[in-house]
């Protein structure tokens, strides 16, 4: 709710709000009048997980009273879902839900990709990343005039952000033509300061014939490169000597072969894949910011982008840890009573005395930046307003 703090009389009420309770009783359509009715249903509830959907035209708890066709969702932050589950085929440390330090990569990748294009390309301010609690990474593009899009423009936005497309059943998921789009290019140049690193040394992509073959389906067999390179790599010591060889042969080969067999490779390996649903609709709900996540235990905090490649997932406050601290505070506290005026103590938020403390600055960042720049452009209009 701070985000919608200095918002018109009743913005907060019209906020839809869904609970997951136990036995996964999952209860939509929620509002609430003031952000203090809501902390007292959380406090009451205790939902296993608390999800944000759109703002309506009426207050979602009253949806069911109103005629057909009134109740409608009128905005809602851009939001993005980039879930590493979707990076199985390309990642061989982990599958599923897990994860490690290896494949936690590729979200680092997808932040820098993704954030780059909306400030860069689509001129987006404020955004706000937050790790998931468990696999994944969620943006909250939250710009006035963003959150009043529609479905059609965020489905082209959708569009333009993606680049990896097919199913499980589809060998080649990038195809690149002349010429190459900015953002692709741009992207490239991020995911080349990785690629390396992640794909070659730390997957080891081409490290045995069975990961080879996989490598070499994407590439073109004309004239047969495919042939050479299964002939050369058995030669080669690593997969770094042998993406050196595919790339030698692939620059020199006839005209008649694509020149972007390189990059395909790299962007199928790295480049963002998003949930397009999540970002289309309106009425798509989204995880909060600060949920514990039931299965990890994990907070979902927000990650500052400024110090991204310091971010750790696994280094992330848990529901456990985060009580214990309270509790070792709380004893600090009682050795303290008998040594302090206790008029003199000032009493300091709990949160502020947990590692939870760094995330929500983070987060307390992100809202200020939005109240200035909204106070910056209420002061703009004023002024035009004064021309007149």
């Amino acid at each position: 709710w701070a985000v919608t703090r200095g918002m018109e009389k009743g913005y907060f009420a019209r906020r839809e709000f869904s609970f997951t309770l136990r036995d996964d009783i999952y209860v939509r359509y929620q509002s609430f009048e003031r952000p203090q009715d809501l902390e007292k249903e959380l406090q009451k509830a205790c939902p296993y997980k608390v999800d944000i959907g759109a703002v309506y035209s009426h207050r979602p708890s009253q949806h069911n009273t109103l005629r057909s066709g009134a109740f409608q969702a009128q905005e809602k932050e851009l939001v993005f879902d980039v879930d590493m589950t979707d990076y199985d085929d390309v990642r061989g440390c982990c599958s599923s839900a897990e994860i490690c330090s290896k494949c936690w990569t590729l979200m680092t990748i997808a932040i820098r990709i993704l954030d780059r294009a909306l400030v860069e390309d689509l001129g987006v301010q404020h955004r706000l990343w937050v790790y998931s609690g468990r696999r994944g990474v969620h943006c909250w593009v939250c710009d006035d005039t963003v959150r009043k899009w529609s479905s059609s423009l965020r489905s082209s936005i959708v569009d333009y952000l993606s680049l990896v497309k097919g199913g499980a059943d589809t060998v080649k998921k990038v195809h690149l033509s002349d010429p190459v789009h900015p953002f692709i290019s741009k992207s490239l140049r991020l995911v080349e300061e990785y690629f390396e690193q992640y794909a070659l040394l730390g997957q080891d992509i081409l490290g045995c014939r069975e990961s080879w073959d996989k490598v070499l389906a994407l590439v073109p067999d004309r004239p047969p490169l495919r042939e050479q390179l299964q002939q050369d790599f058995p030669r080669k010591r690593d997969s770094v000597q042998r993406w050196a060889r595919l790339k030698a042969l692939s620059s020199s080969s006839s005209k008649k072969l694509p020149s972007y067999t390189e990059q395909e490779i790299m962007l199928q390996f790295c480049f963002p894949r998003l949930d397009g649903n999540v970002s289309k609709g309106l009425n798509h709900l989204l995880k909060s910011p600060f949920s514990v996540h039931p299965k990890t235990g994990r907070i979902s905090v927000p990650i500052d982008i400024q110090r991204l490649e310091q971010f750790d997932p696994f280094a992330v406050p848990t529901i456990s840890s985060l009580c214990r601290e309270l509790d070792e505070a709380n004893d600090e506290d009682k050795d303290k009573e008998n040594e302090e005026d206790p008029e003199s103590r000032r009493r300091v938020r709990d949160y502020k005395r947990t590692s939870l403390a760094p995330y929500v600055r983070v987060f307390e960042c992100f809202v200020e930046d939005m109240e200035r720049a909204r106070r910056g452009e209420l002061l703009r209009r004023s002024d035009l307003q004064g021309d007149f």
